[in-house]
């Protein structure tokens, strides 16, 4: 096929929830839903179609020791796409991976910058690690770097206290998040436990990464304030392990990562019910797999957030929460196609039949 062919796709196109459509035709790599004249070179596609899903906490670029080379992160961003992933929010990473914009068959990055972490707070080689001293000047630096978000690590084990404890005091990230927004950056967190929560969001924080630590004292305010949460359940379900390899070492860390991974369900289901932004995210990068969007909407299933709830979180309402087109007249035609409606059972978001990324068919 040619670059930009036309292509018709019917069956049904879901361009929101509830708007249902039995078709729409893909030309010059843009969606309408107008039959075009005079077609020629037409490739039908059947099924059931969706935006290209997103995967809104993910990293291309990183590996489990830091920044990788481009073609480990090229793999990484073609193994998201091949599970649908068309849309990245980079919730952190230490690699330039600018040069994927330039790429038509590689999914659209909206990028959070490098991490900004407190120092020897981290994993060793992912973050500036800096004192709060510093903390505005590099939100400003990464707000400039990025696309309109700044990633900071909230809390992380302090191992004088053998625990999870906040990494800034509460002026150092006031004025953080207040520099971000004066330059038109949203801030988010890497949030665990429970005890930096307030300070973020009484400061003005945008959003709340994993949120293992919110509690049923702290939804109200996260509700009042619409801080939306990125729960990356596929990544909570490794605190088994990680507290077992640090039993020995942090025994109060190991027992408080249990508690929060036994609650995670609950906590989940509590914020979504408290209406609450919930959006998918994977955590992919690091010690994760990429490709692992459709098991993260099913753990929100599980976690009791109804199916086409979960499907908004990593289609319609995530990408109008990130600023970008869905399946709109003149969007790029970004999309993926299932052979049965994702609505019923979201599981068959693990079988792509079909991906278009910018009008091209590229699986």
């Amino acid at each position: 096929m040619s670059d930009h062919a036309v292509l018709h796709v019917k069956g049904r196109v879901l361009a929101g929830p509830d708007d249902v459509r039995d078709e729409l035709w893909v030309v010059g790599g843009r969606v309408t839903y107008d039959r075009p004249a005079g077609a020629g070179d037409v490739r039908a596609i059947e099924g059931w179609a969706l935006p290209g899903l997103v995967d809104a906490h993910c990293h291309v670029g990183l590996g489990a020791h830091g920044p990788v080379d481009a073609d480990t992160a090229e793999k990484q961003a073609l193994t998201d796409r091949e599970a649908g992933a068309l849309l990245i929010r980079d919730a952190g990473s230490p690699s330039d991976t600018r040069w994927v914009d330039d790429r038509d068959d590689l999914p659209k990055i909206i990028r959070a910058g490098r991490h900004i972490a407190r120092t020897r707070r981290y994993i060793r080689g992912y973050a500036h690690e800096i004192e709060p001293a510093d903390l505005v000047a590099y939100v400003g630096q990464e707000a400039r770097r990025g696309d309109g978000w700044v990633k900071l690590v909230g809390d992380w084990i302090d191992r004088g206290v053998g625990d999870l404890a906040p990494c800034w005091p509460r002026e150092a990230v006031e004025a953080g998040i207040a520099e971000a927004h004066r330059l038109g950056a949203r801030v988010t967190a890497h949030c665990f436990a429970e005890s930096s929560l307030r300070d973020l969001v009484e400061s003005g924080i945008d959003c709340i990464e994993h949120a293992t630590g919110l509690t049923l004292d702290l939804i109200p305010l996260f509700a009042e304030r619409g801080v939306a949460i990125v729960p990356t359940l596929v990544n909570i379900a490794t605190f088994p392990d990680l507290a077992a390899g640090g039993e020995k070492r942090y025994p109060h860390w190991s027992a408080h990562m249990r508690r929060l991974h036994e609650r995670r369900y609950d906590t989940v289901r509590d914020a979504y019910d408290a209406g609450i932004p919930v959006y998918v995210g994977t955590d992919a990068g690091g010690s994760l797999p990429h490709g692992l969007v459709a098991a993260e909407v099913a753990e929100l299933v599980t976690a009791g957030i109804p199916p086409v709830e979960a499907l908004a979180a990593t289609s319609w309402a995530a990408r109008a929460w990130l600023g970008r087109p869905g399946l709109e007249e003149g969007a790029p035609a970004d999309l993926v196609v299932y052979e049965s409606d994702p609505r019923a059972d979201v599981r068959v978001l693990a079988a792509p039949r079909r991906v278009v990324l910018n009008g091209l068919v590229v699986q």
